[in-house]
């Protein structure tokens, strides 16, 4: 049926975010990167450049800082990851420890796909 060849199932949602249903991902990465954007540029930032984790200088080398000593700002900061891994979990990357490496793991699994190789053509 001409429906299984969509995309995603939910539409072009604002408040939800599309499922990927293995098909057409290259779409569906550039509609997840809005939607994240759209939430907060951090939440994307946290995707490209991985967590952020908090440091401090302890005989003149940087370590990390005791989740106990963050400030506001820093555990504003670092629940980006949070928040990007809760929109990006399937089945496939939720072992993953970062909102990071769930999205490498979605590139390197769907980028190389016959499927997004033909849409790349097409432009």
């Amino acid at each position: 049926m001409a429906e299984n060849k969509l995309p995603f199932v939910e539409g072009a949602l604002i408040h939800k975010p599309t499922m990927f249903r293995g098909i057409n991902y290259q779409f569906w990465k550039i509609r997840m990167k809005i939607f994240i954007e759209s939430i907060d540029q951090g939440i994307f930032d946290s995707i490209t450049n991985g967590p952020y984790t908090p440091k401090h200088t302890v005989q003149n080398v940087q370590v990390d800082k005791p989740w106990t000593q963050w400030t506001k700002e820093e555990r504003g900061r670092a629940q980006y990851d949070c928040n990007a891994k809760n929109i990006l979990t399937f089945f496939r990357v939720s072992q993953c420890k970062s909102a990071k490496e769930m999205w490498e793991v979605l590139e390197v699994t769907h980028e190389r796909t016959n499927d997004v190789k033909s849409m790349s053509y097409s432009r």
